[in-house]
């Protein structure tokens, strides 16, 4: 099944609701970065909520980035997301292993610690919009559903998984966002609560078969939900040789000429995606003329 994400609302628009499942875009990037379950994990949680956020948005060239700088032993997590479905991010730490927690599950809030959540919409106004909370747990959907309350005051409930195979490949991945509207009323707001605390878990959910509109049917039964949009998401990384050649040109024409001094090819990867891309010496002559001009 092709990942995708659905947006809905509910309770006569009092209520809106994201569900996606996105194994494939988590597995592309484990594979991309060579990352441990834990750190697969972690990733695949920021870039699942990234992709619902992302089509929040309205702007065609919008562009969301969400950002965890903790102290544990991952060191961080970086996504970005359009609007448009598409998704990228890395982890500072990709091989990072730690026991698991108590439950048996692998230990994502101790992966990450204790740091900031950063989110910055560049929406092409003159400066973009940036808010920061502190990390409360390290569980990403308890940040997230933190941030939405306290930095945008709108009531939310995140919920984000990524289930592993034995062999460490990706089984499982997806989330949902809820959010309530600011005239929601209080019977409105109860009903949605009990249905939040009867979800136990994302992946065991998605491992019985539930589909995004299966997942947001349970959170929103006896709401009257309704489905507007069907999205299909996946990790996409645009990073192209001319692009890293501008990173190359931004170092500075005294680093580029001791690159040249120093004889050999460079090899530049992308953070994103993991993309290899070499610049022979002739080609690093030409970018040293255009950071000349």
């Amino acid at each position: 099944m092709s990942d995708y994400i659905v947006r809905a609302t509910a309770g006569k628009g009092q209520i809106r609701a994201f569900g996606a499942t996105t194994r494939m875009m988590v597995e592309t990037a484990r594979a991309a970065h060579n990352t441990s379950p834990v750190a697969t994990a972690a990733l695949g949680r920021l870039l699942s909520a990234g992709a619902m956020m992302g089509i929040m948005m309205k702007g065609e060239k919008d562009v969301l980035t969400l950002q965890i700088k903790g102290d544990g032993p991952i060191g961080g997590i970086t996504v970005t997301a359009d609007s448009k479905g598409f998704v990228k991010g890395y982890v500072n730490n990709p091989e990072v292993l730690i026991p698991a927690n108590y439950a048996g599950k692998l230990d994502v809030g101790a992966a990450v610690g204790y740091g900031v959540l950063k989110i910055i919409k560049d929406m092409g106004l003159k400066e973009p919009y940036t808010g920061q909370t502190p990390l409360q747990t390290g569980e990403i959907g308890d940040e997230l559903t933190y941030y939405f309350a306290k930095s945008e005051q709108v009531p939310s409930s995140v919920g984000l998984g990524v289930l592993m195979e034995r062999d460490n490949t990706v089984k499982q991945a997806g989330g949902f966002i809820v959010q309530l509207m600011p005239f929601a009323e209080e019977e409105i707001i109860a009903k949605l609560e009990a249905n939040v605390a009867g979800i136990t878990s994302v992946t065991d959910l998605l491992d019985k078969g539930y589909t995004p509109e299966l997942i947001l049917e349970k959170l929103l039964e006896g709401l009257e939900m309704e489905i507007h949009e069907k999205v299909p998401t996946q990790f996409y990384c645009n990073c192209t040789k001319e692009r890293v050649e501008k990173a190359v040109i931004s170092v500075g024409k005294k680093e580029i000429q001791e690159m040249i001094a120093d004889g050999k090819p460079i090899e530049v990867n992308c953070h994103f995606c993991g993309e290899h891309y070499h610049f022979e010496i002739e080609e690093l002559k030409i970018i040293l003329h255009k950071a000349q001009r």
